[in-house]
């Protein structure tokens, strides 16, 4: 059962309580400290493209990749002007050129659940990024699978759409699993049922920065999510910078 499929249509209705525009700030803020003010940045796994349109607002061209047709519809019904959106998979991703960074938002790494299929993403970002390019993205830590999701039930309620949400943690493998069920209003007002599968893998600092440092990135900082402090034991998201690194033998030439 694929993941955001009936989901995308009613994404951003769920999400709204995502603070996307303090996050865009952090993240030009970031970007603005390594001089990268403008020029060409890839939202890989930009879902639906709301942070993909506020960094063009930012003033910064914008590409957007993501593996759900259904996300990238929604995407490319809203404004698009001046951005490219590829229907690809950020594990095989493939860009025309290089990039002057490389941003993931909302825990979409997270979904990657095979840490040699991380490393790879990440010698991809090495890869496609301009010489001492940044990689910005945001995990879910394990302190928020563990303990705030864990085996715990979530539902809401809005006035064309609801969710009930069944979550499951293996401590011992680490794998988050939630079963989505959707319930969608159709035009002659009746509720349509729907269900997703939704499989996430819980990543301590210390294992991205391995993969990070193995795929040849160079690990730059982690913050307590889109905030300045510090990365502490109850943090519920992380937010970590790598650099591009010179490698030998690059894809991209």
């Amino acid at each position: 059962m694929e993941a955001y499929t009936d989901f995308a249509k009613v994404y951003d209705t769920f999400m709204d309580n995502i603070p996307y525009e303090e996050w865009a700030k952090r993240i030009c803020e970031l970007l603005s400290e390594y001089q990268i003010e403008k020029g060409l940045v890839l939202d890989l796994c930009c879902g639906t493209g709301k942070m993909t349109r506020l960094l063009r607002d930012h003033g910064y061209d914008m590409i957007g990749i993501d593996l759900s047709y259904e996300m990238l519809q929604v995407a490319m019904e809203q404004d698009s002007q001046n951005i490219l959106y590829l229907n690809q998979d950020a594990c095989e991703f493939e860009l025309y050129g290089t990039v002057q960074a490389i941003v993931s938002c909302c825990d979409s790494l997270n979904y990657i659940t095979e840490p040699k299929d991380l490393q790879q993403i990440f010698a991809l970002a090495n890869n496609y990024l301009e010489a001492r390019g940044l990689f910005i993205f945001d995990m879910n830590t394990p302190y928020k699978y563990e303990k705030m999701l864990a085996q715990e039930t979530f539902a809401e309620n809005r006035e064309d759409c609801a969710f009930i949400w069944d979550n499951y943690f293996d401590e011992e493998t680490r794998m988050n699993a939630y079963e989505l069920t959707l319930f969608l209003e159709q035009e002659d007002g009746m509720f349509a049922r729907h269900s997703e599968e939704h499989y996430e893998r819980a990543y301590s600092l210390q294992e991205v920065r391995a993969l990070l440092e193995g795929a040849g990135m160079e690990f730059v900082a982690a913050f307590d999510g889109y905030t300045r402090g510090v990365l502490r034991e109850e943090s519920e998201r992380m937010l970590i910078v790598a650099r591009e690194k010179q490698m030998e033998g690059k894809y991209y030439e």
